[in-house]
C-alpha cells in the first residue's frame, strides 16, 4: 500500500508526496518544479539514469537541492529532477528514510 503525504517545499505545499522504500533515490518531476516556480538554473547536469519507470531507464534531467518541511523537522534533500509523467508530485526514498530515523526521538 503506498504512503502519501502532504509536506512544505520551497515555502508552498505539495501534495501527493510518495514514500517509497523500494527508491535509491528521492525523486522531483519537472512537472513539479514548473509548479513550484524553481528556476532552472537550480538544476544541476548529471548523467543518472535512473530504473523502474517504464521498465527500463531514464536519463535524469539533473539533480537539485530543495529544502523539505515535514511536520515539525526542516530536511533540505538532493532530488534527481526527471522528465517523466507520474502520480505523484515528489518521490520520498531512502535517502530521506535514513535522514528521518537519524531525528532525535524528540521530534518524532
Amino acid at each position: 500500500m503506498a504512503l502519501y503525504l502532504t509536506v512544505k517545499c520551497e515555502d508552498s505545499v505539495v501534495t501527493r508526496v510518495l514514500i517509497d522504500n523500494g527508491s535509491s533515490e528521492n525523486i522531483c518531476p519537472l512537472a513539479t518544479l514548473n509548479k513550484l516556480k524553481v528556476a532552472d538554473d537550480r538544476i544541476h547536469k548529471n548523467s543518472v539514469c535512473v530504473r523502474g519507470f517504464n521498465g527500463g531507464g531514464s536519463d535524469t534531467v539533473g539533480d537539485i537541492v530543495l529544502e523539505l518541511t515535514i511536520g515539525p523537522v526542516e530536511f533540505t534533500m538532493e532530488f534527481q529532477v526527471i522528465d517523466v509523467a507520474v502520480s505523484y508530485n515528489l518521490l520520498l526514498g531512502r535517502p530521506w528514510i535514513h535522514a528521518a530515523k537519524e531525528m532525535p526521538s524528540t521530534l518524532r
